[in-house]
């Protein structure tokens, strides 16, 4: 039977305390706090192997985290996680289970008769075997050269996860191909990646979990072309597929032996701990990877067994509630201050809002709140000469998590104090602000809350409890809102639309069969490219 979680209530007990608990705390100010507490920090911080979060600089004080966990309990958050862990179908709307953490687990777990372990450890296995092959030389092209260059073909969360976890571990890359990623549609994309590669010496790797997405067979038959041109009718040979469908992955020419499979309840955003992971095996080995498996292992240990008060991705996901829905903050800022998580606002972008940005709930009625902020952000310090002055002196709140590493990975000291001096003294100074000295223009109001991450080192285990914690973080978010994180359905909208477009567009005619605008944005566009054509002449 379904599971489905209470439809969202701004008027249940624990909604009215905070809405009222609010009208206190907006008065508050989180240096004053610090006054009134000398333990704030280690009151309001949670320590979990090689990771620190800190939340004292939040807009909260004790009764505010004991509301939020009460809004946890009142909304079941305890039975709905069991659920997750233990195979239930909490993607509702396409009644399957979400397994993304039997991905990184060892312990059997039987869904629907069947127990999904031998299959996860028999691909990884596979995974093994092939990224050890690729790297030692004994797989190899059709001509028996070594492979130099990988190239990934996917759109959405097969390509993210793999891009950020590649480059954010690339100091673990020694003895591996190099790792290139293609997922944009654009020509232009495709084109400039391939023009340093050399076809006999290219391993491509095409990702689509139905075997269907329009980008990505596009592009996977552009550089099936490419290939054939370099090495022969036997290109096939040299490209991988990871899918559901694996029928659909040999029909277009991959060998059985390197179509690695994943599972239904593998949804795409989730999908870097299965196979779709392979690029960080053949850039880092597979011992990289299990250990990335392990440490969001390790979160989700920690998320099934804390107190939701000390609970990593409760505390996040709480605070998110408390200013998206009792402060009406619309955004939340990621600023990573480490070069090698540049990508992770990206990441978290489609983590975060794809999962969450849903207006209706479970059983498809209208949401009576506000849902799924927006996620943006960009790496320090190139952030503070871009939008920083927003987040010290705009009028709007704007939540921050600040995240940086103790111990980076080259040696040069001075300037990475550079940059955890800027780490420390951003937070600081969001919260602390200055009054007016002599100039008004001077004036920093402060009071703007941050979560600071520390980790101890950018390890393939430290980067799987942070991407396992924000993961954690949409879910405990989803089941607050009573709406299912797991599906994507505006995703598909506009899809549909453009596959009825796209036939219109091999025509002359003038479009009749959308609005006005659309109408004439595609004639403006076809009249053009014909301009275009008739300027270059017969070819």
């Amino acid at each position: 039977m379904l599971f489905r979680s209470m439809p969202p209530s701004t008027h249940s007990p624990a909604w009215l305390a905070l809405k009222s608990h609010q009208q206190t705390m907006e008065h508050a100010s989180i240096a004053q706090l610090f006054e009134t507490d000398p333990q704030r920090f280690a009151h309001f911080s949670v320590h979990l192997g090689g990771m620190l979060l800190d939340f004292s600089k939040n807009l909260v004080n004790h009764d505010t985290m004991h509301l939020l966990a009460e809004l946890a309990r009142e909304r079941k958050l305890g039975e709905r996680l069991r659920r997750l862990f233990s195979g239930g179908k909490v993607n509702t709307t396409e009644n399957r289970a979400a397994l993304h953490t039997a991905l990184r687990s060892e312990q059997a777990l039987v869904v629907d008769g069947v127990d999904v372990q031998p299959q996860i450890q028999a691909v990884l296995e596979r995974m093994q075997k092939f990224s050890d092959g690729v790297r030692d030389g004994s797989i190899a092209g059709n001509n028996g050269r070594r492979y130099t260059d990988v190239l990934h073909i996917g759109i959405g969360g097969s390509h993210l996860g793999p891009l950020l976890a590649t480059r954010a571990l690339a100091p673990y890359a020694t003895g591996g191909p190099r790792i290139h990623f293609i997922s944009n549609i654009d020509m232009a994309a495709l084109q400039r990646t391939l023009a340093p590669l050399a076809a006999a010496t290219t391993l491509v790797i095409i990702v689509s979990k139905t075997f269907s997405t329009t980008e990505t067979l596009a592009n996977a038959r552009a550089v099936l072309a490419w290939l054939k041109q370099g090495v022969g009718d036997t290109a096939g040979r040299q490209c991988v597929a990871i899918t559901a469908d694996t029928r659909r992955a040999a029909d277009f020419g991959v060998g059985n032996d390197c179509i690695f499979p994943f599972w239904d309840w593998v949804g795409g955003r989730y999908s870097l701990w299965s196979a779709v992971g392979l690029p960080v095996a053949l850039a880092c080995g597979m011992a990289a990877f299990r250990d990335l498996l392990r440490g969001a292992h390790e979160m989700d240990e920690h998320f099934r067994n804390a107190a939701f008060e000390k609970s990593m991705p409760v505390v996040l996901a709480m605070l998110g509630i408390w200013y998206n829905n009792f402060f009406a903050a619309a955004t939340q800022a990621i600023l990573p201050y480490d070069e090698s998580l540049a990508l992770l606002p990206p990441y978290l972008q489609q983590l975060e809002m794809e999962s969450n940005g849903k207006c209706v709930d479970e059983d498809g009625a209208s949401v009576d709140c506000d849902t799924g902020m927006i996620v943006w952000g960009a790496a320090g310090t190139d952030a503070q000469h871009s939008f920083f002055q927003l987040l010290h002196q705009g009028t709007r709140l704007i939540p921050a998590d600040f995240i940086a590493v103790c111990q980076p990975h080259h040696t040069v000291e001075e300037h990475h104090a550079i940059l955890m001096a800027n780490f420390f003294a951003q937070p600081a100074a969001l919260m602390n602000g200055a009054p007016v000295v002599t100039n008004p223009h001077d004036r920093f109001p402060g009071n703007r809350p941050t979560n600071s991450l520390l980790l101890d080192r950018l390890t393939p285990h430290t980067l799987g409890q942070l991407l396992a914690l924000y993961e954690h973080k949409v879910f405990v978010q989803s089941v607050i809102w009573g709406i299912n994180p797991f599906d994507q359905p505006g995703v598909e909208l506009g899809k549909r639309l453009a596959a009825r477009i796209q036939p219109e567009l091999d025509t002359n005619e003038p479009v009749t069969g959308y609005d006005s605008s659309t109408n004439g944005l595609i004639d403006f566009y076809k009249a053009n490219r014909d301009a275009r054509d008739r300027e270059r002449g017969p070819q």
